[in-house]
């Protein structure tokens, strides 16, 4: 039976969908399927930046230690990004221009930029070692590449087919980004320009997402896909604030976020960096995770809404220091990028009596929408990750055979929508097995829906490990292993752990004659895969005997699993 929640958010979808409404809604026909789409959205992001920074140029956006930007001063530091990337280093329209930086003032403006002057904003995870980066480079045919000192040290001797050019952190956009810096007579003609070559079919966005082969797979976006799933989170947004106006709250204070995750992870750009145009949210820059220092923010800021993966909102909640600071502006701890254990629920609402914990359900290739949780639904059922989010997304339970499943049946979580991504960067195979005939994005998890349309993740498909929100394929770090001489055999799997949700672990056993300790082949792992990957020590163990194998002659993960973390399993 709907909750009252539920049938309000019912009523309020309903009307803002109306013709001549904000989120008025039309029938998008793509490959003998429909969709629907939203009738006044922009374009392209091009057109979304320049409205939105028109509209609210005057309200402040980024706080970035001393640094405060307007949404008119970014963007007309873009337009000198966009002018600089065309005029000084040639980039055409649709070239994929990597970023491999820590989150900034100066990430989001060169970000902007590259979108600005017609490029594929191509978001390198910032967490890579120097051979990953470098594959991702020339995975998705970067000529250049916009780095951090940190992120090109890491490239120093490994080979790669881009220029780079450096971005700095912690001062102005004009000096963090000099080497992309120009001046014309009107610094928007390049970017004016661009507006009428650039439609929602044209190529926007790289997201890089883990797969079954152990190679981390390029997901690309035309400016539709991100588009809509933008705006089907200003929906959200427009939904949640006619509730609570209608409940008695005062929506008059700006929204406010800590920017706590990577901007190159699909939460931190979409649902986080891009929504915050459409709705004049203010963005208050972390340059790296303290929870402590999220508690200062969120009382000095006035922070509204809070977004990490489940362990961030769960270390403030249990900070000692929590009730030295005033909270009280913040309303939403939302979570994403892995699962959020159900006691978490119940302690941040203890902890934060005011607000609400909140959940959402999406991935890199469906531009983070999917489903949300939220409020006292979620407090009603933890344990799900929410209902479809209207009015763009379809959802629903389908078989190898590709036929949907009955309500309450387990099988792959499957998803359509306009914002689904198009495809993998060169790698067909991949792309044709990641959707139905009909259109549905195959998400790789299993889960069911129960009489109300929530939807429960109850396993995964793929073999991937999610640390923390960090998508870690077992496949990949068993080859890391491999490497090493001594070894004969190994296995790697996933084991719970509280702060991070999940972390590696690992079993090998040596070849004849030959030794390895554990904190040998860490220390070998160290350097050639980025340290998230790698099992701690603790969680690495040497086997006696071979392992275990199925009747296809693969190791019996399963097994192997129970036999050495059985007890962590319990």
């Amino acid at each position: 039976m709907l909750t009252e929640l539920d049938v309000a958010l019912e009523k309020i979808v309903g009307q803002l969908v109306q013709p001549g409404q904000p989120f008025e809604t039309e029938a998008l026909e793509m490959d003998g399927y429909s969709v629907p789409v939203f009738k006044s959205a922009p374009p392209s992001l091009a057109h979304y930046f320049a409205h939105f920074c028109n509209e609210h140029a005057d309200v402040e956006f980024l706080v970035d230690g001393d640094i405060r930007l307007t949404f008119g001063e970014t963007y007309q530091a873009a337009l000198h990004v966009a002018a600089g990337l065309t005029h000084i280093h040639g980039v055409k329209k649709g070239d994929r221009i990597g970023i491999a930086a820590r989150n900034s003032t100066n990430w989001i403006v060169a970000y902007m930029g590259i979108i600005m002057s017609g490029g594929c904003a191509t978001l390198l995870n910032g967490f890579w070692s120097g051979d990953e980066l470098a594959y991702g480079i020339d995975l998705a045919e970067c000529d250049l590449v916009l780095a951090d000192a940190g992120r090109a040290k890491r490239l120093e001797g490994h080979k790669h087919g881009a220029k780079l050019v450096m971005i700095e952190h912690d001062c102005s956009p004009a000096a963090g980004l000099a080497s992309m810096w120009h001046t014309e007579e009107n610094p928007g003609m390049t970017a004016m320009a661009m507006l009428g070559q650039l439609g929602p079919d044209d190529l926007a966005t790289i997201l890089y997402t883990s797969g079954s082969t152990g190679k981390s797979k390029a997901a690309y976006s035309d400016h539709r896909g991100v588009i809509t799933g933008t705006m089907s989170y200003v929906a959200q947004s427009a939904m949640a604030k006619v509730l609570l106006e209608s409940r008695g709250e005062d929506m008059s204070a700006q929204p406010c976020a800590l920017v706590a995750v990577p901007l190159f992870h699909v939460t931190g750009e979409v649902p986080l960096f891009l929504q915050s145009f459409a709705i004049a949210r203010k963005l208050v820059m972390m340059p790296r995770w303290d929870a402590g220092e999220a508690l200062r923010l969120i009382e000095a800021e006035k922070v509204t809404y809070f977004v990490g993966v489940p362990l961030m909102s769960f270390e403030i909640a249990n900070h000692p220091d929590l009730a030295s600071f005033d909270t009280s502006s913040c309303k939403s701890f939302a979570a994403g990028g892995a699962p959020r254990p159900v006691e978490h629920v119940t302690k941040i609402k203890e902890a934060f009596p005011g607000g609400f914990p909140l959940l959402g359900y999406g991935l890199t290739e469906t531009n983070a929408v999917g489903c949300g949780n939220v409020n006292e639904n979620y407090i009603a059922k933890p344990g799900s990750t929410g209902t479809a989010s209207k009015p763009m997304v379809e959802l629903a339970i389908i078989g190898n055979d590709g036929k949907p499943k009955p309500q309450g049946e387990v099988e792959e979580v499957c998803i359509r929508s306009a914002a689904n991504f198009k495809g993998y960067w060169k790698n067909e195979t991949a792309t044709q097995d990641a959707f139905t005939d009909d259109g549905w994005f195959r998400t790789g998890d299993l889960g069911y829906l129960d009489p109300e349309g929530y939807l429960f993740i109850v396993d995964r498909k793929k073999d991937i490990i999610i640390r923390g929100g960090e998508n870690i394929t077992c496949i990949e770090v068993e080859d890391a292993i491999y490497a090493h001489e001594a070894v004969a055999e190994c296995s790697v799997f996933g084991v719970p752990d509280e702060r991070f949700g999940e972390v590696p672990a690992a079993v090998f056993l040596t070849k004849p004659d030959q030794s390895l300790t554990a904190d040998e082949l860490h220390a070998f792992l160290l350097e050639r895969i980025a340290p998230f990957k790698i099992p701690q020590v603790s969680l690495i163990w040497e086997s006696d005997k071979s392992l275990p194998r199925l009747g296809t002659m693969k190791v019996d993960k399963r097994t192997v699993k129970t036999m050495f973390a059985g007890d962590l399993l319990e």
